[in-house]
């Protein structure tokens, strides 16, 4: 991966709910707690992860695809990980996060073996 000169400005979670619209109509980030300069495909993968099919409209060119695969494999991880935590202590919907562990891990594990 060539090292990168120019960062972009995300979010970090971006999704509808983290934006509002004021009185003149134009947007407002809310909950910008994860708000960083960083490589854009990093909020790409996440939009990616979070709305799947319909991502292609909010697709842009010039992406770098190797930062995209690293990045998806990075929050896959996480996902695992996350629930994995949660498993250690006595969270009471503990099937839901063995299943998202395990929907992550298989996932992560398929993007390796491309």
């Amino acid at each position: 991966m060539a090292p990168r000169t120019q960062h972009g400005l995300i979010h970090g979670e971006l999704g509808p709910d983290h934006v509002l619209v004021d009185t003149s109509g134009h947007p407002v980030l809310i909950d910008i707690e994860g708000l960083m300069f960083f490589d854009v495909e990093w909020e790409h993968v996440f939009l990616q992860l979070r709305f799947g099919d319909r991502y292609p409209a909010l697709s842009r060119p010039g992406l770098d695809p190797a930062r995209l695969d690293l990045y998806m494999l990075a929050m896959r991880l996480s996902l695992v990980a996350g629930p994995l935590r949660l498993l250690d202590g006595d969270f009471p919907h503990r099937n839901v996060m063995r299943e998202i562990a395990e929907h992550n891990a298989k996932e992560a594990l398929a993007l390796l073996v491309q």
